[in-house]
Formats: C-alpha cells, structure tokens, sequence
C-alpha cells in the first residue's frame, strides 16, 4: 500500500475534496467494476460511497492475495491455550476452506441478501464462516458467544435469518459452555424459522444433532463443491453487528461491501502502519466490532498476518500469556481493550513475566474500547517503553475516529487523549443547543456529515430508529453519543458516555435493557440500572429498586433472584452485581430518573442536587445506602 503522506494535508483534503481523497484510497483495492465515482449525497446529507462500484470483499481478502504469488504466507494464526491447540493457516488454506463453506451454504440454499447468524467461539471456523457469507453476498451477523438465549432469539427475529453457524461448545477457561442448547432455546423462542444449524462439533463436547435440521459442519464442508466469489456492488450490506440500544431493543449495524473494504484498508496503513506480512494482533472477539475490522477484514484485506486467540489475559496460564503469544508468532502491534492490561497488571504488577519473552518485534500497543485510565496506562509505558496508543471509535463507525496515525507518524503524545481526528471524520464539539464550544470546553462530540467510509449504512430494518437515534438532535451532524473536548492544539479527549450505555470489560451494554429485565420481577416496582467505577472492568451494573406495596422479600434473596434474571436474559457477560431496596428514586418534576446523579453518589463523586428534582428529600437516604455499599466494596 502507498505510504501516507502528510497528515495534514490528507485531513484538509478529505474534508474539502472528498471525492478525490477517497477515490485515491479506493484505488489501491482491485475492483471488479471501478466505481465512476466515489461520493453520491442522500437528502439527508449521507454519503453512499463509490455507489457503482462492484467487488466482493472476501475475494480481496483472500483470492487477490493468492493471485499475487502470497498464497504460503500465513493468514491466520490460531492459538488456544485454553485446549491446547495451535494453527498456522496460509492464505492459499484459508481461500480452499472459505470456498468449500461458501459451497456448504449454498447448497443449503444460502444466496445474496440472506442473512446467517453466526454464534461461535474463537476458532478459525467463525472467521470461515463469516467470509464463506460474504463470498456469497449472503449477510453474515455474529452473536457474541456470551449471550444467552434470550438475546440469541432477539436477534433471529430481527435479521430475520434463515440459517445458524454454531459450534458444540465454547471453552471459558477451565470449563465448557454449551451452546447447542442455549441455540436450541433460541431458535424455540424466536418466531422467525431457523431452516439449518450447521454445528462445528469440538472434541471437548459432542452435540445432539435434531434430524432434518441441524448439520455437521465438517462433514458438509468436505462434501461441497467450492464456491466463486459473487460481485456485490459496494452498497450492498455485507454484515450486520448488533450492538446495545437506549431502548433496550439492540440496534443492528449495517456495513457495505465497498466502503467498509477502503476505510479497512486505509485505516490498517494511516492508523496502524501494517504492512503485508506484520503480525497483527487485535486480543478481542469476533462477536464484536474491534474482532470484525481487526481481526479478520483489515488485517486480510492488508495482507497481514492476523492472530486468532482462544484465551484470556491471565489463567490461560497466567498473566504472562500475552507476552508468551507476542513472542512466539513476532506480533508487530497488539490491540486490545484497558481492562485486559489492568487485568495483567493486578496478577502481575511488576511485569516479571513479560521479562521472559523476547518483545523486540512488538512496536506498538493500541487500547480501545473503554476509557484509559492514567495508571493503565503510566504501567505499560514504564515497563514496555513502547508507544501506548488511545484511540477512539464506535461500533457504528467500524474505524478509528481519532487517533495517534502511526501511517503518518506518531505525534507527541497526551495523556488521556486519542490525539487527532483521523481524515474524513470532521469532529465538533457542541452545546446542547447544537453551538460549537470554545476549545478547552467539554460538550457533545457530533461528527459532520457525511461520515467517511466504513461507517454505518443505517440500522438493520429501522431507519426511523437511525434518524432519530444518531441525526435529528444535531442536524448535519451525526450524533456520537460521547462527551469531550478539544484541546487548542487540536488533541481531542474524551469524557464519557451522555446516554445510558455502560461499558463493562470493554462491552458495551444497555442499562435499560437490564432495567426491563429487574421490572419483570413480580416484587419490583420500579427500577434503575446505574454504571458504578470498578478497578478491573471499568464499571459494573447496580441495580436500585422500589418494592411493590405489600411486599415483603429480603433484599440479598432479590438481589440473587435478579442476578439469576440478568445472567439468564442478558448473559454472564452483564456481570450484574444485584441490587439494593430502595423507598424512592430521585426524579425530575417530569419523571425522569436522574440516573447521573446516582452514579455520581455511587463513585462518591461531587454532585448537585438539580432544581428541577421532585423531591430532594430521598437522595440523603439513598446518598447512604450508596456510600455504604462503597465503602464496603472497598473494605
């Protein structure tokens, strides 16, 4: 890939030049049919990008590396402590076994358009099955494998999808999770028809297999005739990814072919500075949007070399597992999320064990995902001496929004920054009334219109739900839904969350999804769900709840029943921790639950009483329950 120019240059000319600035990206992807041109503008000022163009992205991230004599080199490289098990596949391997799974779905009548789910674990098949869809145009949308049933079905329905890619198990460190049964659940619960379960059978666990509908992957795979890549055009969607809504309800992302392929390939050069050939590594999951970009389509569509890691941060043996798979397989940058490292630095806190492997191929470390906080980050700095880089992005935009563009070398860092918007995101920082604030103000961060490639097309079924959610408060802007400022020399920080989603381990979860699962509790009358600070995972859910009158239960009996519930709808994932009983919450004279205010109480932050609270009296009561439930969390 061409080297990055000047950075400011390129970010002057992606905001007045679009068309020009993106075409040349384009360009260095072969097409099947080269768009004539790169931007055409909806009436609601949303870009479509490179809009008759026709290409099919798994082919680029597979086939076109083949046909440059790169077939040997390795693609992929699986590594699972957690059974044991290690894997190189070549790009020529990875090409046969995409092409083969393409085969496999077509023949179970899997065409363009048709949406797959995929629930699977961190094994090769998931990153096969994800480009055997997009080899077909078929849509693929992957369900985190930590999601119960509940939301499994949810997401059925929604996609509307005909057939489920699976697998026996999933392996959480030292024991099995059955997903056969949690799919069989699903697939009860929803009330779209499921027509094939396609089941990955791992050694650790055999599954029962329901005649007539469900399949044994291998053995169909191995019976299919290949598969030809199928041109799309590049406004066709290629994936949908669910992530939290406000309303509980989870909002289906959808990405194109083409504009998700440029923005992937140019963010892997400009953001990354990877080159055909680098290991990278991003330590996350498929099932969410850092494994998609990151794991499989920027790192294949750059010619890298992408790891594939089936194990934690620490356990898998110890806290010096990251290091050991650096080490071995010469990674050139490591992403992962801040919870991870502050989850190395608790077992670990002088990095002993990062001091018996060779770094030396290790250039750089990425952090995303959730805030990085300053002794995170002062930790890996001190004993790695390596750039420790913070960007920001959003599942919504499948890219980094700002960062330090190592493509375009590294700038001097700030502590607490993601340093610059990357070219073709215009950031502003406004007021709630939609007015730019003074640098060194903190206000909304909303992204000028059009948003550059790669970032989503809309939400799945619902463009009522993409208005309102993301353009109607801020007119020709897309709303983030973060708070921050930029700073006079144009570094931009970001503050946190101005909507209900909280982020746990770097997941971004609903609280009001969580909130209708407490209200469904026969005892509860009311109820909020509030993000309170953790030290390992960033935050943690808390619930607070009003009894019915007449009730009686003991509050550490509902707290484990409504941990039950939230593990059982949501998933383990949630890490719920329960809730306290209380006489009232605090609300507006309107109604609105002051949620803030709370969380402020809960982290024993400053707070003030809003003139607009209905009634002051209950915060002193709920004020002590709070600090109580700190101080004892903290003993």
């Amino acid at each position: 890939m061409t080297r990055c120019a000047d950075y400011h240059q390129d970010y002057r000319q992606a905001c007045e030049d679009p068309e020009t600035f993106w075409q040349t990206q384009a360009d260095e992807l072969a097409w099947h049919t080269r768009p004539t041109r790169a931007l055409t503008i909806d009436e609601q000022g949303l870009g479509q990008w490179f809009a008759d163009g026709r290409l099919n992205t798994a082919w680029l991230a597979l086939d076109a590396h083949v046909a440059a004599g790169r077939g040997t080199q390795d693609a992929i490289i699986y590594d699972s402590p957690v059974i044991g098990v290690k894997r190189r596949i070549s790009y020529a391997e990875l090409t046969d076994e995409v092409s083969h799974c393409a085969g496999m779905l077509r023949t179970l009548g899997v065409s363009k358009g048709d949406r797959v789910i995929i629930y699977m674990p961190m094994v090769p098949e998931a990153v096969v099955g994800m480009l055997a869809c997009a080899r077909l145009g078929a849509v693929h949308c992957v369900v985190f494998g930590g999601f119960a049933a509940h939301e499994l079905a949810v997401r059925i329905d929604d996609a509307q999808a005909r057939v489920i890619l699976t697998a026996s198990c999933g392996i959480e460190v030292d024991r099995l999770i059955h997903y056969k049964p949690l799919v069989d659940a699903a697939i009860a619960k929803a009330s779209q028809t499921i027509e094939h379960c396609v089941v990955l059978q791992r050694p650790q666990c055999e599954a029962t297999l329901q005649e007539g509908r469900d399949i044994d992957w291998k053995a169909a795979q191995a019976a299919a005739s290949p598969a030809d890549a199928v041109p799309v055009l590049a406004t066709d969607p290629l994936y949908v990814l669910y992530t939290s809504g406000t309303t509980g309800k989870p909002k289906g992302v959808v990405r194109d072919h083409g504009g998700h392929a440029v923005a992937m390939r140019y963010s892997m050069k400009a953001v990354y500075d990877a080159n055909p050939g680098d290991v990278f590594w991003a330590a996350s999951d498929v099932g969410w949007v850092v494994g998609h970009s990151y794991i499989v389509y920027g790192p294949l569509l750059a010619g890298c070399t992408s790891v594939l890691y089936e194990g934690k941060p620490v356990r898998t043996p110890d806290a010096g597992a990251f290091w050991r798979v650096c080490a071995e397989y010469g990674v050139k940058m490591l992403f992962s999320a801040p919870t991870a490292f502050r989850a190395i630095r608790k077992e670990d806190p002088d990095a002993k064990l990062s001091r018996q492997y060779d770094l030396s191929k290790l250039e750089r470390l990425y952090l995303a995902g959730e805030r990085l906080d300053p002794p995170t980050w002062q930790w890996l700095v001190e004993h790695f001496r390596l750039p420790v880089i913070d960007h920001w992005w959003q599942t919504e935009t499948g890219w980094a929004i700002a960062a330090n563009p190592a493509g375009y070398g590294l700038q001097s860092p700030k502590q607490g920054s993601a340093t610059w918007p990357m070219p073709g995101f215009q950031v502003s920082v406004l007021d709630d009334e939609g007015k730019a604030v003074p640098s060194g103000v903190q206000g909304n961060i909303a992204l000028r219109l059009p948003l550059p490639p790669g970032c989503l097309q809309g939400i799945w079924g619902n463009p009522a739900r993409f208005r309102e959610g993301y353009l109607r408060h801020f007119p020709g802007y897309y709303q983030s839904g973060d708070a921050g400022m930029i700073d006079s020399d144009g570094y931009l920080f970001i503050m946190g969350r101005t909507d209900d989603i909280i982020n746990v381990a770097g997941h971004r979860l609903s609280t009001g999804e969580m909130e209708e699962v407490l209200g469904a509790h026969a005892a509860v009358a009311e109820c909020a769900v509030i993000g309170v600070a953790d030290e390992l995972k960033g935050e943690l859910p808390l619930g607070l709840v009003v009894l019915k009158n007449g009730v009686q239960i003991e509050e550490k009996q509902l707290s484990s029943e409504l941990i039950s519930l939230v593990r059982n709808e949501i998933g383990a994932l949630a890490c719920f921790q329960g809730a306290l009983v209380v006489k009232r919450l605090p609300k507006t004279r309107s109604g609105k639950i002051l949620r803030r205010v709370m969380r402020q109480i809960a982290n024993g932050e400053p707070y003030s009483v809003p003139s607009t609270i209905d009634d002051p009296e209950c915060l002193p009561e709920l004020a002590e329950r709070l600090e109580t439930r700190r101080f004892a969390a903290a003993g």
